[in-house]
């Protein structure tokens, strides 16, 4: 039995933008002591596992080797051709292992601090995942936040999974206790997430192992990659099945998927910001803000981003309007 750490690295930022790109996304972009997520999430895994597995697209897939070349460990890369979400990607992995292995799947662009607390709630995991369940990871909030979706829980039995509330929902979830943030965050054996995955959604394991098959060099075939559904873990799978347990962690995590927490983060860090928290990211070009209060600056050669911190969220309906027209600056 081999532990994996599965790194899903598929996405594009679109929040982030224009410091996050569709060929540079977040995950990538140095701004943590002059580390990138990617490094941080690998780093943090190397001494709980014997192997770093990468699941990303092809424009990320060499990132991702550089980044890692000083990770001593050995290393699988599996290229999709074509994005099909979570459920498909952690397929992949899983058929690329042997059934009792297990897999720790890590998004690449979360920013976990506490070490010693994450390595305890990985250890917990673990060992749930050698007796055959499925963990999720479930991180304790210390605000009523609206980005994410939370897991009613009960010990270590999940009730049921949340979609993201709206503010008033959100605290009442966090005045009742009884609730989790969702971190994305997965452990369990390969060969039981194939068998739920069967059960719940067969089409999705058949068009995997269909393309699987015929793909050469872990590079998976984008004709066939296309016939697979596109459907989250959570949807075809966590929300279903009968073998879930969650680890609530007491570690910090940030999934970092909004301006606003990257705010949050830069400004614990020391990044300045004047007498009514305001903050300028990319430029030390003078900059003055007048009558704003909480508001960003986000300065990159090619783009100006101006907004309010709490309307961070609509960033990506700019970066949707830019891949709708198929422009260079997205």
């Amino acid at each position: 039995m081999k532990k994996y750490n599965v790194i899903l690295s598929g996405g594009i930022g679109s929040r982030l933008w224009p410091l996050s790109r569709k060929q540079h996304p977040k995950q990538f972009l140095k701004l943590f002591s002059g580390k990138a997520l990617f490094e941080l999430t690998a780093e943090r895994n190397q001494k709980l596992v014997d192997e770093i597995m990468v699941v990303g697209n092809t424009d990320h897939i060499e990132w991702s080797k550089q980044l890692l070349q000083d990770i001593c460990l050995p290393k699988t890369f599996i290229t999709e051709t074509a994005a099909r979400n979570t459920a498909a990607a952690i397929a992949f992995a899983a058929l690329a292992v042997d059934p009792d292995d297990i897999l720790i799947i890590t998004p690449s662009d979360h920013l976990i601090q506490n070490q010693d607390d994450y390595e305890q709630a990985i250890k917990q995991a673990v060992e749930l995942g050698k007796k055959d369940f499925l963990v999720t990871f479930g991180v304790v909030p210390s605000r009523p936040e609206t980005g994410y979706g939370y897991i009613e829980y009960e010990g270590k039995d999940v009730l049921s999974f949340r979609e993201k509330p709206n503010t008033e929902t959100a605290q009442e979830f966090l005045e009742r206790g009884t609730f989790l943030w969702n971190s994305g965050m997965f452990c369990f054996k390969a060969g039981i997430f194939l068998e739920e995955l069967k059960r719940y959604q067969p089409e999705i394991l058949e068009k995997c192992m269909e393309t699987w098959q015929i793909s050469e060099n872990y590079c998976l075939d984008t004709k066939s990659s296309l016939q697979i559904p596109s459907i989250s873990i959570d949807y075809a799978v966590m929300e279903r099945s009968k073998k879930i347990k969650v680890v609530p962690a007491y570690f910090r995590w940030n999934d970092l998927g909004s301006f606003e927490s990257l705010y949050d983060y830069l400004r614990s860090a020391g990044h300045p910001v004047d007498d009514n928290g305001n903050m300028v990211i990319g430029t030390d070009i003078f900059t003055a803000f007048v009558g704003l209060k909480d508001s960003i600056l986000v300065h990159t050669p090619d783009a100006i981003l101006i907004l309010q911190k709490e309307r961070s969220q609509d960033v990506k309906k700019i970066y949707n309007q830019l891949e709708k027209y198929k422009s260079t600056l997205r």
